[in-house]
């Protein structure tokens, strides 16, 4: 899926970059490692409600043989 390899860029950017700069007056700070990895996990539990088998399968098991 294209949204997780985004994310997971974010991700990546968000840890490599500092957490705030300031350049010519203007300040800039970004949100915490733990908030974007709290909003992934919510993202990622929201898609997985919306698919059909929400991660259950039943399977009938019959014996083999007779």
């Amino acid at each position: 899926m294209p949204e997780d390899k985004q994310v997971e860029d974010a991700i990546r950017e968000n840890a490599s970059g500092p957490k705030s700069a300031e350049i010519d007056g203007q300040k800039v700070e970004q949100h915490s490692l733990s908030d974007v990895i709290e909003a992934d996990e919510y993202l990622a539990s929201k898609s997985a409600l919306k698919r059909r088998s929400r991660g259950l399968k039943f399977n009938k098991l019959q014996p083999s043989g007779a």
